[in-house]
């Protein structure tokens, strides 16, 4: 995704995909009220939530109004005329706020205000509701560092909440205003906008993750006995980088199906067409990482085994080596131990033993322990004993 060209300017059409593919966090949307910057993320008053708010005629800022009961009193419905609303982890008194100024689906804002929801798509009545997990590649601790946003899209309004620092959308609202005759396509080129920075914003991860990976395979072969924890933490950010990801695909696939039926501008179908393309990239790019580090589990499990058994068959062969040894040495024991018996006998000192006063007695003892012997000799050399 990152060797992707600008693409051609009508007018100055900004190119939205730009930059390396690992960058620095990106710094949140600029707060109008300049005690943000001190601020703890917990949510706040409505002047400290509230990020920033414009009201654009023909792709223009108009007005900045201080508040949600303002920017709707001053919104004149008028054509060509929208307000872009952005919300920085407002409170659930300041979204059920704004449902009322804007007149928002009750079951929309409750997902808003809970949060942790999975990205889609949904129409109430004319206002879209999209949920984005946009994400960021974490370095050090090799993660993937997912977000949330929300985005409210009316005939005349835009309104985001955000629940995490990325993406920047002060840079995608800076680049709209920077493009009058896009941003002038009315809530559906911001969406397009906001869309484009979400996967955009999953180009480092992608990077990352496959870097991971590589890492991964030469460990694996390198031996490293630590590298099955590290495949399966992987897997587990993988996994959820895809639930994050395959979503998207449902999203555009529906703001595809409304082109016809909501009369969308040709020019932002194709623009919309394109991150619908680079959306199933994404995909199946982290459909490939997946499978990549379940075959990587499977040879590392198959080379843990082959080095099991190779240890295995060495202490095999060691213990056959000791009992080999064994062998030996106790046949040479029970060799020993005959005329150790037949001399111990014929050495006690006992007045009335046979063969004491016999004249052969002697040389018949010696016979006797070579004939036994040369007897358990031979038998234990048949047995490959000795």
């Amino acid at each position: 995704m990152s060797d992707r060209r600008p693409r051609a300017t009508r007018t100055g059409r900004w190119p939205l995909r730009a930059g390396p593919a690992r960058q620095a966090d990106p710094a949140p949307e600029q707060s109008m009220d300049p005690r943000a910057e001190h601020e703890s993320p917990e949510p706040a008053p409505l002047e400290r939530s509230l990020v920033d708010a414009a009201l654009y005629r023909d792709g223009r800022r108009m007005e900045t109004p201080a508040s949600l009961a303002e920017i709707y009193h001053r919104l004149p419905g008028e054509p060509g005329t929208m307000a872009w609303i952005g919300l920085f982890r407002p409170s659930p008194a300041q979204l059920w706020e704004a449902a009322e100024q804007f007149g928002l689906h009750e079951l929309a804002v409750e997902d808003a205000i809970v949060a942790h929801q999975r990205p889609k798509l949904e129409r109430y009545g004319k206002t879209l509701f999209v949920v984005l997990r946009p994400a960021r590649y974490l370095d050090e601790a090799e993660e993937v560092d997912f977000g949330e946003i929300h985005v409210f899209v009316g005939p005349e309004f835009v309104l985001t909440v955000r629940h995490s620092q990325a993406p920047d959308l002060a840079v995608v609202r800076s680049r709209l205003e920077a493009d009058p005759d896009l941003l002038a396509l009315g809530p559906e080129a911001v969406l397009y906008a906001i869309l484009d920075a979400v996967v955009d914003g999953y180009a480092p991860v992608i990077a990352g993750l496959l870097h991971d990976i590589d890492e991964i395979e030469t460990e694996v072969f390198r031996g490293d006995p630590r590298v099955s924890r590290r495949i399966y933490e992987l897997s587990r950010e993988v996994v959820d980088f895809q639930r994050a990801t395959r979503p998207l695909l449902t999203i555009m696939n529906g703001l595809q199906a409304g082109f016809q039926k909501y009369r969308t501008d040709e020019e932002l179908q194709r623009y919309l067409r394109d991150v619908a393309d680079h959306a199933t990239t994404v995909a199946e790019r982290v459909n490939g990482f997946r499978q990549a580090l379940g075959d990587i589990l499977t040879v590392n499990a198959t080379l843990v085994s082959q080095a099991q058994n190779e240890e295995m068959k060495m202490l095999a062969e060691a213990g056959h080596a000791q009992n080999n040894e064994i062998k030996k040495i106790s046949s040479w024991a029970a060799i020993l131990f005959a005329p150790t018996l037949i001399g111990t006998v014929y050495g006690m000192n006992f007045d009335h033993m046979a063969e004491l006063d016999w004249r052969f007695g002697y040389p018949f003892a010696l016979a006797l322990m070579a004939l036994v012997c040369i007897g358990l000799y031979l038998v234990f050399k048949r047995r490959n004993w000795l």
